[in-house]
């Protein structure tokens, strides 16, 4: 029964590192686009670094170096603070509006 509680934990943990890569993905791309289109890239390349939080090996190795773990709550918390920002104050559907553009012309 323990093996079974086991594997159940497995599968657990392997959904939510999927998830939590298809989040890190999502904020690396809205980074990067406020990085190369539109008027501040700084806000780009900290959303592009706060984006590597989401990706398990990263989040191994901050763990590893600092000894401290990223709860899942302040991982929630910084996502909706990285969609706030880009949607609210970073004009995201602009900037996605002026890549396409750029990218069609060229």
């Amino acid at each position: 029964m323990n093996m079974k509680a086991e594997r159940m934990t497995d599968q657990k943990s392997n959904i939510f590192n999927f998830i939590s890569c298809l989040f890190g993905i999502a904020f690396f791309a809205i980074g990067a686009v406020n990085t190369f289109w539109g008027n501040d890239p700084g806000f780009g390349v900290f959303v592009v670094l706060l984006s590597l939080v989401y990706f398990p090996p990263m989040h191994a190795i901050f763990t590893k170096k600092t000894g401290l773990s990223i709860p899942a709550f302040l991982k929630i918390l910084l996502g909706v603070f990285i969609i706030w920002a880009a949607l609210g104050v970073g004009e995201l559907f602009d900037k996605i509006d002026m890549m396409m553009t750029e990218l069609n012309a060229a």
